[in-house]
């Protein structure tokens, strides 16, 4: 099954009072593994970007300036997300942000029956733990010492990796190793009981054993196959 992973940038929080998406990255995975397949944009917001906003992506008004517009390049990205199911972490947000964009070039939404939210799975997976993507890296091992700030690509590679965790990806992987490894064992094991036969001895008795046979059996008085 083909999903896109996928994670923005915004000036804010709320796309209802003016706030734009700057940045969006989308990962491929099919049946649960990366593919290498991406896309990832940066876009000009046509407004200013609010400090609070600048230190958590590091992306300045300046840097955004001679970037496209969200719409020069909307029909790529829909054209990459295809159909597929939508992951995002806290999907509404971004779900929120990427169709106000839409909208904005006249576009339809996109349908919230596509979202899938690993916020929701990691609550359902481990009620009561952090939630945020840093914790359930660290939580799953997943090395993200490269994360100094928030950027949408980097974040949705991460993320994709957390996704395979919480559903399973990893266990699954194991099971299989496990599995081959016990069929190449027996398989191993096969390869040496090959090895370790020998040829068959040769039964059939000579001449000269059949000639002693029978004059030990002529020395034997009254036998009893004779009686």
């Amino acid at each position: 099954m083909r999903e896109i992973v996928f994670d923005t940038e915004t000036t804010g929080l709320d796309p209802a009072t003016g706030d734009r998406m700057v940045e969006i990255g989308c990962v491929e995975i099919v049946n649960r593994v990366p593919t290498g397949a991406v896309f990832h944009a940066y876009f000009n917001p046509q407004r200013d970007m609010p400090a609070g906003a600048e230190a958590v992506h590091g992306l300045s008004a300046a840097f955004l300036a001679d970037k496209p517009l969200f719409g020069d390049r909307a029909d790529e990205l829909l054209e990459f997300l295809g159909e597929a199911p939508l992951v995002a972490h806290n999907a509404g947000f971004d779900f929120g942000f990427l169709n106000a964009e839409l909208r904005i070039c006249g576009m339809a939404a996109i349908a919230m029956e596509r979202m899938v939210d690993t916020v929701q799975l990691a609550k359902r997976r481990h009620p009561g733990a952090k939630l945020s993507l840093d914790a359930l890296c660290t939580r799953y091992g997943i090395d993200r010492t490269h994360r100094v700030k928030h950027g949408a690509l980097l974040d949705a590679e991460l993320l994709a990796q957390v996704y395979v965790e919480l559903t399973g990806g990893r266990q699954i992987g194991l099971e299989l190793a496990v599995e081959t490894l016990a069929r190449d064992t027996r398989s191993d094991h096969a390869a040496e009981v090959r090895r370790s036969r020998r040829d068959p001895r040769p039964h059939s008795a000579s001449a000269e054993e059949l000639a002693r046979h029978r004059a030990f059996l002529e020395k034997i008085r009254s036998p009893l196959w004779l009686a």
